[in-house]
């Protein structure tokens, strides 16, 4: 599948929202759906796009098949992520092109823009337990759990935690 990954367009900052917020709520993934909080900030792609660097996975035709942000070196909206460590979150791929690679171009393109980081040596995230997907991922791509960085951002959901050393 012809898939490209480049920075995002403001004009594409609604479309990703609604994507994510989607790929969110059709996996189960938000304990109130349409009434979780978490919602809001998975629409917001353009207060991302503010603080980190949104990438988008485009198919040939101009598609949009998903989207990530990558946290450099830490910052406000870096969740785990320490000294020397980059993070990426809030991965998404729409229903119709799961299982393409869109999701695993996405996340190697943080790896590759982790490597370009000065200081930069290993790549963190959080993930749900319940995407198994995106944990098959993670790990074919060489990302190893790490239990004792799992934290809770609410009461009930306890997030998995990966790390990738450069």
């Amino acid at each position: 599948m012809d898939i490209t990954i480049r920075r995002i367009e403001p004009g594409e900052y609604e479309e990703l929202g609604e994507l994510t917020a989607q790929a969110y709520l059709r996996g189960g993934l938000l304990e109130f759906g349409e009434d979780d909080p978490y919602l809001r900030v998975l629409r917001d792609v353009a207060g991302r796009a503010a603080g980190t660097e949104v990438y988008v996975a485009v198919g040939g035709s101009g598609t949009l098949f998903g989207g990530v942000a990558f946290v450099p070196s830490g910052g406000p909206y870096a969740d785990v992520a320490g000294p020397g460590e980059a993070e990426f979150r809030t991965l998404a791929v729409a229903e119709a092109a799961r299982g393409r690679g869109a999701g695993e171009a996405l996340v190697r393109a943080c790896v590759e823009r982790a490597r370009t980081v000065p200081g930069c040596r290993r790549v963190v995230l959080s993930t749900q337990p319940a995407m198994h997907a995106a944990h098959r991922i993670y790990e074919r791509l060489g990302f190893v759990r790490t239990p004792e960085r799992d934290w809770s951002p609410v009461p009930n959901l306890t997030l998995l935690t990966y790390a990738l050393d450069l």
